[in-house]
């Protein structure tokens, strides 16, 4: 090896061995004590209760095998004393990390498809080959070959049309998605605010609760009932005292929002015209009528399965087979003993209730084999009145809400036209 090396070597051994000296002798024992400090952690039960069961003066009188006891007692209590504290302060200090979004959860309804599982979707541009129709077949061979794209539209676009439906892919179909401020997150976090044990968790629940009004709001439809909630129970709990004109406001608030439930129960009659009060309804809030159950989708389709089913309703239900359904029935012939059967009044009584028990039994039997005949006569009736409908729609061209067209291809129509315009 080269003597310039060599010196070298030498040299920053020498820088090294200083530097170490400086820093043992500044933070060696700081160090030291650092690296000890969970050592002398789990050591300290048993140091804390000899120390004071050390400390503690023996035997005052007392023999030593009381003064033994007392030193172990003295021992236990102290050594699981310091556990159950170390433990707890260390399940507080480290705990679950505090999401503000989900409450810990980890967990929230889809965005995407509202918690319902299924997503409408559009095809978006489609390039048919030569001579080919916009056929489901040809659709999905497109979608397959990339001529095609699909447009998944969120639950909160309603385009008021038929639109097929596929699992929502944000979910998979569960309806349930994770938490995005607690995804790639870890989540424990360190922190002594849980010591005292505030009441955030709860607090985040009751600010995102809605609470239980329904009753209260269905009682308001009641002008008068309405009147007291609005006006007269603020007065008298609030001590506020309402003008006129103040008065006049509130009242004309609650007749605008009243507007959409007398509305909404005129449509769920389903008298003749509910299809334009349902229009009206929508256009009046078109947010809460998006989840309204009793919006009608599809309109047409409703109208035929009404249709069918008061059909369904005219027509004869034939006679329940013999051995159809069954029933748990709480008495039987091994009820009563031979003892009590010897008695006449005994023997009555079983008869009597077993007759009125299968007399019951077949009527609710009757019931359910007539609720389950109409129902699946009515899907019998739907599946042969929609094949005919869905074979059209296999073979047939799909309408235009299903694929629609990107702008350039509109662009390039246009301008085909336009071309073709001056070439003439």
């Amino acid at each position: 090896m080269p003597r310039g090396t060599e010196r070298f070597l030498k040299a920053v051994k020498q820088q090294a061995d200083v530097y170490y000296k400086v820093f043992t002798t500044r933070y060696g024992q700081q160090i030291i004590d650092l690296l000890e400090l969970p050592v002398k952690v789990v050591l300290s039960p048993f140091t804390l209760a000899y120390d004071i069961a050390g400390s503690a003066p023996r035997g005052f009188g007392i023999p030593e095998l009381a003064s033994h006891l007392s030193f172990s007692a003295i021992f236990v209590v102290a050594t699981l004393g310091t556990y159950d504290i170390a433990l707890e302060l260390g399940r507080k200090v480290i705990c679950q990390r505090n999401c503000r979004t989900c409450n810990g959860w980890q967990a929230l309804r889809c965005t995407m498809c509202k918690g319902t599982g299924k997503v409408h979707y559009q095809v978006k541009n489609y390039s048919p080959k030569s001579g080919e129709k916009a056929t489901t077949e040809c659709v999905a061979e497109a979608i397959v070959e990339n001529r095609a794209e699909l447009v998944h539209l969120p639950a909160t676009i309603n385009l008021s049309i038929p639109l097929p439906s596929k699992d929502c892919l944000n979910c998979d179909g569960s309806g349930v998605m994770g938490c995005p401020d607690c995804k790639r997150r870890l989540q424990v976090r360190i922190s002594a605010d849980d010591i005292m044990e505030p009441p955030w968790k709860a607090y985040n629940v009751i600010t995102k609760m809605d609470y239980p009004y329904e009753n209260i709001v269905h009682s308001m439809r009641d002008p008068k009932i309405a009147a007291f909630w609005l006006i007269t129970m603020p007065q008298v709990l609030g001590g506020f005292n309402y003008d006129d004109d103040v008065k006049q406001k509130i009242w004309w608030a609650y007749k605008e929002s009243m507007r959409y439930d007398q509305l909404r129960d005129a449509v769920a009659k389903r008298k003749s015209g509910w299809e334009h009060l349902q229009d009206a309804l929508i256009s009046l809030d078109p947010v809460r009528a998006r989840d309204d159950p009793v919006i009608v989708k599809n309109i047409p389709f409703y109208k035929a399965k009404k249709e069918l089913e008061a059909e369904v309703m005219k027509l004869d239900v034939p006679r329940r087979p013999q051995n159809w359904g069954e029933l748990d029935l709480p008495l039987n012939a091994s009820s009563w003993t031979e003892e009590d059967l010897k008695d006449p009044k005994k023997l009555l009584e079983m008869t009597t209730l077993l007759n009125a028990q299968r007399e019951i039994a077949d009527k609710i039997l009757d019931a359910q084999w007539e609720a389950k005949w109409r129902q699946d006569k009515l899907n019998d009736l739907l599946k042969e009145k929609v094949a005919p409908y869905v074979q059209s729609i296999d073979k047939g061209v799909l309408p235009q809400a299903i694929i629609i067209k990107s702008h350039d291809q509109e662009n390039k129509k246009k301008t085909t036209t336009r071309r073709r315009w001056w070439f003439f």
